[in-house]
């Protein structure tokens, strides 16, 4: 499964190449695989180093605002790692062993 926060563009350079920022993160990917013209202020989905898609502001804004809450209730205890990730760390170690 595949979980992608909404990135911000913030650069893009002559190569079609874009630094976004995630969360306070900043990387860089290639915006190749998009379709359609991305401007810097934008959001993207991104992919293994790749913009995927493009995606609303509005929507992306409300997406990182949940993101926070959970981060936020996860670090206070107000609900366990568990259910922050859904579950999904106890799957991977599931499959480890």
């Amino acid at each position: 499964m595949c979980l992608s926060i909404p990135s911000k563009v913030v650069e893009i350079d002559e190569n079609n190449f874009a630094t976004v920022e995630t969360l306070g993160v900043k990387r860089g990917v290639s915006l190749d695989l998009i379709g359609e013209p991305v401007k810097v202020g934008e959001y993207v989905l991104i992919h293994v180093g790749f913009a995927m898609e493009k995606i609303d502001t509005k929507a992306a804004l409300e997406s990182l605002e949940f993101y926070k809450k959970i981060a936020k209730e996860m670090n206070d205890g107000t609900i366990s790692q568990d259910e922050g990730d859904m579950g999904l760390s106890k799957m991977n170690s599931n499959e480890k062993g």
